[in-house]
């Protein structure tokens, strides 16, 4: 993902047997994951959990806002959030008052496509910021988060390029080892 625009993502992904889906993008790993039950999550949302988890922040009973609501990253690090004990806001392009609802946060993740879109005025002091976005500007990978100005107020925000994308592709061999560990190929 993403498919060229003249592909039917749903018919694509609907193709791949669920036991080897180790991107977590099937109907039958994603009802899975949201009913809580054994699957493949996808690994994008599962690396932001688990970079979360590796700065020592404790997840448990903070408010983390998800911006963004896509399939592949929005919803399910919002899900893993909520697995995690945190309360949850999921905001989008078309949400009022993003500023002032992203002030209140204690974990940011951006991930709505828009480059330097969450500056410093997005960022309570503390919080931990997550930058999922890539967009391609002069040649030059840029996420969603200003960094430069992020980076004084909050106590841990990862870069792009060098963040999330790392650890998209760590969850891609972790969950294919857990496939074949499962004898699925």
């Amino acid at each position: 993902m993403p498919l060229p625009k003249n592909l039917n993502e749903r018919e694509i992904t609907s193709k791949i047997s669920y036991k080897k889906d180790i991107d977590g993008l099937t109907d039958v790993n994603m009802g899975r994951f949201y009913k809580g039950e054994k699957s493949f999550i996808p690994c994008t949302a599962l690396g932001v959990i688990e970079m979360i988890k590796n700065t020592g922040f404790v997840i448990k009973g903070k408010h983390a806002v998800v911006i963004g609501r896509s399939n592949i990253v929005g919803k399910p690090a919002a899900q893993l959030l909520l697995n995690e004990d945190a309360t949850v806001t999921i905001c989008h392009s078309k949400t009022t008052n993003l500023k002032e609802i992203c002030k209140t946060a204690d974990i940011i993740v951006a991930a709505i496509g828009k480059p330097s879109f969450v500056t410093s005025d997005f960022i309570k002091e503390g919080a931990v910021v997550i930058d999922v976005g890539t967009t391609m500007i002069n040649n030059k990978i840029t996420g969603d988060v200003c960094f430069d100005e992020v980076i004084s107020l909050a106590s841990y925000v990862t870069p792009v390029p060098g963040g999330t994308g790392l650890m998209t592709t760590t969850m891609l061999i972790k969950n294919a080892c857990s496939a074949w560990r499962e004898n699925v190929y």
